[in-house]
C-alpha cells in the first residue's frame, strides 16, 4: 500500500504529502505548464511533422492555405509567394484581409488572436468559410511560433494595419501605418534557425532554406485545383519568377500529367456537379500506358490514402464501363465483367470534392471518412460518365477495347505467375537460388541489399552480418517496367527474383471495394500485403557511375509503379558507398563526395595516396562492411514520395518512350535528375 494521505478539497497538498516512496523527485513542482505558443516551440514535430526541409516548407503551405481558403470563398483571385534575399518568405493575397477589430473572448485584435492563439480562426463556425482546407485553425499561430520574426500587414477599410512578432510574441499592438485602396493580407516570416536545421554527410549541423523546386510543385497543384486563381512564385535569390494560372483547372492538370503519353481521346472528360451541399469535380483521360494515375483531393487537401470519394468514383467507373460494354455487345454473355483494375489501366484522373464538414481519418488528413460523399460521388460520376460515353461512341469503344486488352494481359500474367510457382515447387524452394538469406526471421530486424552484379554480390555476402543482412545480386539492368505490359514482369528473371525474395504479394480482398483481388502485382496497386514483406529495410546498393545510376533508377521505377506502399511506409533505402579512399601512413579516410575529398587532402597535405573506387566489386569485404553496410558507420538515404503526382510525371518523362520531352526535361532540370533517387 502507498503512503499517500487523503487530500483536503480546500487546501493544496504539500509535495511531501503526495510523494510515493522512492519517487520524491516527482512532485507538483516538476509539472510544466506551457503557455501561449511555448508548446509549439518545445514540440514542433507534433504540429508540422519535422524540423527538417519538409517541416520548413510546411510553414509556407500553412500561410498559403489561408490565402487559398479566401479563393475558395470567392474573394481572392491573386496570390504572390516570394522567397526574399535573406531567405524569409512573403505570402500576399487580395482577399478580404484578416479582421482587425477586437475578439471578445481574447480581448485582442482578430489579427493578434489568429497569430498567437492555437485553434483560433474563421473556420470553426459562423459560415465565414463554406469549405476550407485549413480546418485545424493552427496554421498562422504555428508559423508565428516557429519564426524568429513574423510581420503581418492587413489591407482593409482603406487602411494598412501592421503587427510584428518575435518567436511568437507580439512586439506592440496592431497599428495603422498608412492608407491604401488595396485589400488583402501580407505575411512575411523568417523561419527560426534554432528550430530548422539538418545534418550533412559529415555530421555537421546546417541551416536549411526554402527550395524553389519544392514550392513550384505545390503552387502548380494549388493553381490546378482552383481554376481561375493566379499564383505567382518569385525567388529573389535566383532572380526568377513563374506564374501559375489554369483556366481549365483539373482538366489542365490531367493534360499536364499526360503530356508524354498518347491519349485515347481528347480533350479529357470533365464534369462538375453540386449535390446535397457536396461539390464533385472530376477530370479523366485514358492513355496507352499500363499504370493508372488517380489523385484525390478534398477542399484542396491531397488525400493520399483516398477515402469515400475515391470509393464512389471507382465503383461508378467499373459499373458504367461494364454496362456500356454489355449494352454494345463488346462483352459476350459468357464473359465475366471487367474488374476495377481492367477499366482503370492507363487512366489518369483527378477527383476533387468540396465538403462543408469533412471528416478525415487520422491526424494527417490523408483519408476522407464522410460516408455521404461516397454516394454523391458515385451518383454524379455514373450519370456524367454514362452521358459522355453515349455522346462519344468512338472514344467509348476505344476505352472498352483498352479494358479488354487489360483483361487479356491480366490473364496472361496469371498464367505466367502460376508457371513460376510450379517451377519453384519442382525446385522445392519459393526463394531465388542466388539469395543469401539472413538467419533472423523477424522482418523488423532484417534488411536486404539489392546489389549490382555477382562481383559486388560476392563482396557483400562475405562482408555482411549474416544474422540480419541478406544479399540479392542482380545481373545487369533489370526490366524497364514503365514500357512493358504487366504480364512481362513475371517473365523477367531479375524482377521475379525480387518479387519472391522480398515476399511481394497482394491481399486477397480489395479493402476499398470489398471485391476479390486478382492476386497479381499491378501498376499502382494499393493492396500490397505488407504483412508478407520479409525485410523491413530494402537497400539499393549500386556502383557510383552512370550504369549504377541507371540500375538504381530502374529499381526505383519498379518499386514506384508496382510496390509503392514500400516507399510510402519508408522501407526503401539507398546505400552510399564511398567514392575515394585516402591513405597516409596509418591513417585511412573514406570520402563520399568531392567536397570531402578536397577537405581531407587539404588536411593531410602531400604524399597522401588516393584510390578511386570504380565499383563495389573493387572493395574488400571488410571495406564494404566498414563503409557501407555497418549500421554504426554507414549512411543510408531513405526514399520518400512527397508528391506522388509529380513523381509520376517525372518517372514517365525519364523512363517512358517520348525522347523529345525527356531531353528537354533533363536539360532544364539537370540538378533535379541527379537527385531523383533521394
Amino acid at each position: 500500500m502507498s503512503n499517500i494521505k487523503p487530500v483536503s478539497t480546500t487546501t493544496h497538498p504539500k509535495a511531501d504529502d503526495v510523494a510515493e516512496p522512492g519517487s520524491d523527485a516527482y512532485t507538483a513542482s516538476t509539472i510544466d505548464v506551457l503557455e501561449g505558443l511555448e508548446a509549439v516551440r518545445v514540440r514542433p514535430g507534433m504540429y508540422i511533422g519535422s524540423t527538417g526541409p519538409r517541416g520548413l516548407h510546411h510553414l509556407v503551405y500553412e500561410i498559403l492555405d489561408n490565402s487559398v481558403d479566401e479563393a475558395l470563398a470567392g474573394y481572392c483571385k491573386n496570390i504572390q509567394v516570394t522567397i526574399n534575399q535573406d531567405n524569409s518568405i512573403t505570402v500576399e493575397d487580395n482577399g478580404r484581409g484578416i479582421p482587425v477589430d477586437i475578439v471578445e473572448k481574447t480581448g485582442k485584435s482578430a489579427v493578434e488572436t489568429v497569430f498567437t492563439v492555437l485553434h483560433a480562426g474563421g473556420k470553426f463556425g459562423g459560415g465565414i468559410y463554406k469549405v476550407s482546407g485549413g480546418l485545424h485553425g493552427v496554421g498562422a499561430s504555428v508559423v508565428n511560433a516557429l519564426s524568429e520574426c513574423l510581420e503581418v500587414e492587413v489591407y482593409r477599410n482603406n487602411k494598412i494595419y501592421k503587427q510584428t512578432y518575435k518567436r511568437g510574441k507580439p512586439e506592440g499592438v496592431l497599428t495603422i501605418i498608412g492608407s491604401s485602396e488595396k485589400q488583402g493580407t501580407k505575411v512575411t516570416f523568417w523561419p527560426d534557425d534554432e528550430i530548422f536545421h539538418d545534418i550533412n554527410e559529415e555530421g555537421e549541423r546546417i541551416t536549411i532554406t526554402v527550395e524553389w523546386d519544392v514550392l513550384t510543385t505545390r503552387l502548380r497543384e494549388m493553381s490546378f485545383l482552383n481554376k481561375g486563381l493566379t499564383i505567382v512564385l518569385t525567388d529573389k535569390r535566383l532572380d526568377k519568377s513563374e506564374t501559375y494560372y489554369y483556366e481549365g483547372g483539373i482538366a489542365s492538370y490531367v493534360e499536364y500529367l499526360n503530356d508524354t503519353r498518347v491519349p485515347l481521346h481528347k480533350p479529357p472528360i470533365y464534369f462538375e456537379q453540386e449535390r446535397d451541399d457536396i461539390v464533385v469535380e472530376c477530370a479523366l483521360q485514358w492513355t496507352d500506358m499500363y499504370a493508372e494515375s488517380i489523385y484525390t483531393f478534398v477542399n484542396n487537401i491531397n488525400t493520399h490514402d483516398g477515402g469515400t470519394h475515391l470509393t464512389g468514383f471507382r465503383n461508378a467507373l467499373t459499373r458504367v464501363i461494364n454496362d456500356y460494354a454489355r449494352k454494345n455487345n463488346l462483352l459476350k454473355e459468357n464473359e465475366a465483367n471487367f474488374t476495377g483494375e481492367d477499366v482503370r489501366e492507363g487512366l489518369t484522373a483527378i477527383v476533387s470534392a468540396k465538403v462543408h464538414e469533412p471528416q478525415f481519418e487520422g491526424q494527417t488528413k490523408e483519408r476522407l471518412g464522410n460516408r455521404e460523399v461516397q454516394g454523391v460521388t458515385q451518383s454524379v460520376v455514373s450519370e456524367k460518365l454514362s452521358d459522355w460515353m453515349e455522346l462519344n461512341p468512338k472514344a467509348a469503344k476505344e476505352i472498352a477495347a483498352k479494358a479488354i486488352q487489360a483483361r487479356q494481359a491480366r490473364e496472361a500474367a496469371h498464367k505466367a505467375k502460376v508457371l513460376v510457382r510450379r517451377q519453384s515447387a519442382l525446385e522445392n524452394s519459393q526463394l531465388p537460388g542466388k539469395l543469401a538469406d539472413c538467419s533472423d526471421r523477424d522482418p523488423q530486424h532484417c534488411e536486404i541489399y539489392l546489389v549490382e552484379g555477382d562481383s559486388a554480390g560476392g563482396s557483400a555476402k562475405q562482408g555482411r552480418n549474416r544474422v540480419f543482412q541478406a544479399i540479392l545480386p542482380l545481373r545487369g539492368k533489370i526490366l524497364n517496367v514503365e514500357r512493358v505490359q504487366p504480364s512481362r514482369i513475371y517473365d523477367n528473371a531479375e524482377v521475379q527474383a525480387m518479387i519472391q525474395g522480398l515476399g511481394l504479394s497482394v491481399k486477397d480482398d480489395d479493402e476499398e471495394t470489398g471485391s476479390k483481388s486478382t492476386g497479381l502485382l499491378r501498376p499502382n496497386a494499393e493492396n500490397l500485403d505488407l504483412s508478407k514483406l520479409r525485410y523491413h529495410k530494402v537497400i539499393i546498393m549500386t556502383d557510383a557511375d552512370v550504369d549504377g545510376s541507371h540500375i538504381r533508377t530502374l529499381l526505383l521505377t519498379f518499386f514506384f509503379r508496382y510496390a509503392r506502399p514500400l516507399i510510402e511506409h519508408g522501407h526503401i533505402y539507398i546505400a552510399q558507398p564511398p567514392l575515394y579512399k585516402v591513405e597516409k601512413g596509418k591513417r585511412i579516410e573514406y570520402c563520399y563526395n568531392e567536397h570531402k575529398l578536397e577537405a581531407v587532402l587539404a588536411e593531410l597535405g602531400e604524399k597522401a595516396t588516393v584510390q578511386r573506387f570504380k565499383g563495389l566489386g573493387e572493395m574488400m569485404p571488410a571495406q564494404l562492411w566498414e563503409t557501407t553496410m555497418n549500421p554504426e558507420t554507414r549512411t543510408l538515404k531513405q526514399v520518400t514520395v512527397d508528391d506522388a503526382s509529380e513523381a509520376d510525371h517525372i518517372f514517365d518523362l525519364l523512363m517512358g518512350e517520348a525522347v523529345g520531352p525527356r531531353r528537354e526535361f533533363i536539360e532544364r532540370n539537370a540538378h533535379l535528375v541527379s537527385n531523383l533517387d533521394v
